[in-house]
């Protein structure tokens, strides 16, 4: 569909399964070539090659940790080395887990933060160092939430690392614009990945969750996966700096549906 994406070259962490899992084969049939990222199981991984390659694309597995800076680095030195380029790198690597927050440990803190946010961080520091210094007018793309503005009891890690998230992308849009460098965030609402497993497996956790989204259902990983070929093609050449949210309407106050409230 984006002819423009052919052959350039997408980095996307986390991409072993879920949300960049999608985004992963939908680079590879727009026929991008694919770093795909995983952080401790291979197999996994190798399934995603399996399926890229059996469909005809390109695209190579690295291990790495997104809080680890030589990891990080390592990820766009493969897809260099590989590859001979970088024009694409989606920071999509996240995790979170549900605490009250007056009795949240340090370390769960320290967990969700420096993956949510100093991966993020990490990334697309070295995406648009790398940019910079080839003059390559490249593309930068973090996965962040609706959460980013909908509070979350429970999740006051997560949640504030998708706060993060918004003025990390917006700041690093403005500083970089005038180089052609664009950076944007999708985020995401409910959507079915591995994640969210255990709650939509429960039909009255499912049946709530669905109440919260005014389209009514699930979103699925590869409608996530569409709007991040388009962020990353030209279709986009003038959008920089923003949070594209697919969440169903999820973030428009769903509660005040038929004139409640």
């Amino acid at each position: 569909m984006y002819k423009d994406l052919e052959g350039k070259v997408v980095v996307i962490t986390g991409s072993s399964t879920g949300l960049g899992k999608a985004m992963a084969i939908r680079f590879a049939q727009e026929k991008a070539k694919v770093v795909v990222n995983y952080r401790s199981k291979p197999e996994e991984a190798d399934s995603v090659l399996e399926e890229i390659k059996a469909d005809g694309g390109e695209a190579i597995a690295v291990k790495g940790d997104v809080t680890v800076e030589g990891d990080v680095i390592n990820l766009v030195e493969s897809a260099v080395k590989k590859f001979g380029k970088l024009d694409v790198f989606i920071n999509n690597a996240g995790i979170e887990n549900p605490v009250p927050s007056h009795e949240m440990p340090l370390s769960d803190w320290n967990r969700v933060i420096n993956t949510n946010l100093t991966g993020n961080f990490l990334g697309c520091r070295e995406a648009i160092k790398y940019y910079v210094e080839n003059d390559v007018k490249g593309n930068v793309i973090n996965m962040s939430s609706v959460h980013e503005m909908i509070p979350w009891p429970l999740f006051v890690h997560y949640a504030a690392s998708k706060g993060g998230v918004k003025l990390l992308t917006e700041t690093l849009a403005l500083e970089y614009a005038p180089k052609g460098i664009r950076v944007n965030s999708i985020g995401p609402g409910a959507i079915a990945t591995p994640i969210n497993a255990e709650k939509l497996e429960d039909p009255e956790k499912k049946k709530d969750l669905e109440s919260m989204i005014p389209m009514g259902y699930i979103g699925k990983p590869e409608e996530i996966a569409a709007v991040a070929v388009w962020l990353a093609s030209s279709e986009s050449s003038y959008v920089t700096g923003i949070t594209l949210f697919a969440d169903g309407g999820m973030t428009k106050y769903p509660s005040f549906q038929a004139g409640r409230g």
